[in-house]
This record gives structure tokens, C-alpha cells and sequence, in this order.
């Protein structure tokens, strides 16, 4: 019996400083014992539990099953645990798998090379079993495992999302410096918006933040287009209560309002992209993308603004930050009032440049962007 079957527990991947609301999403989607810790979250759960918060966490980026726990004080280590699993339970020759590790104070301080004693251990398991080995895909492989060293202690499991979760499938066409889909829920989620007034974005790049707005409100399960999950190779994986998670998940779809989420950008290329993107999610043809400057738009009262405007890396021609920060300031507070604006400063120094009052700020990092979300509330 594997560690996740004796309890029922698993470890969810999420993003540093998401992990208090990444509690309360699992806690929602079944969920129990939810316990965090830097960049996770520890969690009890159920199949069907674990099912569904596969198919429906909009936060989270991978949920792990471990395999099992071991003292760790070498690589060798590594090794002799990676060859007492029966590794056949989930995969066979003619299938790829792939390893992801991180280590943490180890006394295997490399994590590649904690990976690579862990892929030898599969192969040469599988060549001692079969005569016979597996291939490495590092891309799309038929199984991911993972490799979690701290201290003394390692622990090896399987990914049951399959990938990362923050890959929808929605984002046919992308722009330069993108927001990740799972950030881009997570602003959604601070700012509490209920649909009880209009949503848009005005610099909405390939349209991350209105399709998180937009399967959220309709309900739409952030997995809705992956073809396939990893805990379906769960040795214990059950379809028949998979196939009902599913169908109660997509049972609760309800229609997009037309003009209720509306998007903008001064960028032909980035329209072009929000509008492909939001065709690829059954459902959200109702958002209407325009092409259009912010500073052309006559008002934006009385509604939620949500935008990641540029901080560098997209400016292309369009003047200095400074300046267009400082004008984006002025909009806000000229043509916007009674709203409720969320802007992600992907560049910090900028939100000095905006010239307003902030009601808060969250870090919320974006990649590799130790970014600040802002409210602000426009009298």
C-alpha cells in the first residue's frame, strides 16, 4: 500500500503567498485537514475529493499522491527507494515518464541530480523486471513524478494532475509577458467580484484575467480542457466515480450575460489573441474584445477594472513607464468613478507612479515577478 492510500493525504503545489486562499478552495471542493505550509498546502481528501479538485482547483498547481517517505542522507539513498517501487502500477514500457525534484537543506543539495538518480532507479526497475525500459519525455510524458528532498527526508510522488494546472488549454495565441492562468485567478478571486456589475479590462493582453473572470462566473471547471489528468493512473483510480465529478462539475455551467465582461488593448496582435482564447472555452464568445487605447475610452464608472498593464517587457514604442503609469493614473481617476480597480504592478516602483490611494496591496508573485496586487477604490 502506497502512503497517499494509508490516510487518504496529499501535498497541493501552489503559489507563495497563495496558500491561506488555497485552503479554503480545497476545504470547498471536499477537501478536509487542509494544512499550510510554504508554497503547499497538506490535505486529506476522498477519490472523488481528489478528483474534483483536479478538475476544478482554479488555484492550485499541482496536487501530489506520495508513494512513500524515506531517510535520505545520500543520493544512494534515492536510488534504493526508487527501485522498491513497483513502478509497472502506473505505466509501462512503451510510455514515457518524466521527474521533476527540488530539495530543500539535503545533503543532495542538486536537484537535477537527485532527478537523475531517481530516473535511473524507474529504468533500471523496470529493465530487472522486463528486461526492458522506458524513455524519458521531459514534455509531455505519460507519467510525472516528483522528488521532494528537505533535510534528511525524502519523498517520492506522483502528479495526479498530469502537468501543471495553471495550463488550462485555452491559450491558443499568446502576447510578450503573460499572466499565468492561476495568478490570473487569484486576482479574480481577491477582488470578490460576483457578476453583479460589469467586469472588464482594459490592456487585456491574450485575455488571461476576463477568461478567469469569465469561467468563474459561468462555473466552468478549470480543467475542463485537459484531455486527460494523472490520477487516472492511479493504481486505485475508479472512472465510475470519476465520470460522476465530472458530470456534477459540469453540471453547474450557467450562460455568460452579453456586456457583462467587456476587454480593450491599444494592440492589434493582443486583441487578436483575447479573442481566439475566449472562443477555445465553450461559452465565452459573449465577451466583447475591442481594439482601443485606454486613454480613448470615455468611462469605465461603476463596475470592477481588473488589468495587468505593462511594466517593461510589453511597453514596445509606447513611451516611457513613467509617463504612461502616470496617464493610467489620471483615467482611473478622471473617467472611473464608483469603481473598484485591481491593478497588477509587475513592477513595484510603478505604484508610486500612479498617483493614487491605495485601499491595499497583496504580493502575488508571476513567474518569476515578485509582483504587488492593488486596490483601488475610485470616488
Amino acid at each position: 500500500m502506497f502512503d497517499y492510500q494509508k490516510k487518504g493525504a496529499y501535498f497541493a503545489q501552489i503559489a507563495d503567498g497563495l496558500e491561506e486562499t488555497g485552503v479554503a478552495e480545497l476545504t470547498a471542493l471536499g477537501a478536509t485537514d487542509a494544512r499550510p505550509v510554504r508554497r503547499g498546502i497538506h490535505f486529506v481528501a476522498d477519490p472523488a475529493g481528489l478528483y474534483r479538485i483536479n478538475y476544478c482547483s482554479r488555484l492550485c498547481t499541482r496536487i501530489l499522491a506520495p508513494l512513500m517517505t524515506f531517510d535520505c542522507p545520500d543520493a544512494d539513498a534515492i536510488y534504493r527507494a526508487g527501485r522498491s517501487i513497483p513502478w509497472d502500477r502506473f505505466f509501462n514500457c512503451d510510455e514515457t515518464f518524466a521527474i521533476f525534484a527540488s530539495t530543500a537543506g539535503s545533503s543532495v543539495p542538486h536537484s537535477q541530480f537527485a532527478a537523475l538518480k531517481l530516473k535511473d532507479a524507474v529504468a533500471d526497475r523496470f529493465r530487472n523486471d522486463s528486461g526492458r525500459r522506458p524513455n524519458v519525455d521531459i514534455r509531455q510524458p505519460d507519467l510525472w513524478i516528483n522528488l521532494h528532498l528537505e533535510k534528511e527526508k525524502g519523498t517520492i510522488s506522483i502528479d495526479t494532475s498530469g502537468g501543471s494546472l495553471h495550463r488550462r488549454g485555452y491559450r491558443i495565441k499568446g502576447c510578450d509577458a503573460p499572466m499565468q492562468e492561476t495568478v490570473a485567478a487569484a486576482v479574480v478571486h481577491h477582488c470578490g467580484w460576483d457578476g453583479q456589475v460589469p467586469l472588464t479590462d482594459p490592456m487585456c493582453g491574450s485575455g488571461t484575467l476576463v477568461i478567469e473572470a469569465a469561467m468563474a462566473y459561468c462555473r466552468i471547471p478549470a480543467g475542463v480542457l485537459r484531455s486527460a489528468f494523472g490520477f487516472q493512473r492511479l493504481a486505485d483510480f475508479d472512472k465510475v466515480v470519476w465520470a460522476k465529478v465530472k458530470k456534477q462539475a459540469d453540471g453547474r455551467f450557467r450562460k455568460l450575460p452579453g456586456r457583462l465582461i467587456t476587454a480593450s488593448d491599444i494592440d492589434a496582435k493582443a486583441v487578436a489573441a483575447t479573442r481566439a482564447n475566449c472562443k477555445a472555452v465553450p461559452g465565452l464568445r459573449r465577451i466583447d474584445v475591442l481594439r482601443m487605447d485606454f486613454a480613448a475610452i470615455e468611462n469605465l464608472e461603476n463596475r470592477i477594472i481588473l488589468c495587468n498593464p505593462p511594466y517593461g517587457i510589453r511597453m514596445k514604442g509606447q513611451g516611457s513607464l513613467e509617463d504612461f503609469y502616470r496617464n493610467l493614473g489620471d483615467f482611473l481617476k478622471q473617467r472611473c468613478k464608483g469603481s473598484q480597480a485591481y491593478i497588477y504592478f509587475g513592477n513595484r516602483e510603478m505604484i508610486k507612479r500612479i498617483g493614487l490611494k491605495s485601499s491595499w496591496k497583496k504580493p502575488l508573485r508571476n513567474g518569476g515577478l515578485d509582483g504587488r496586487l492593488v486596490r483601488y477604490d475610485l470616488y
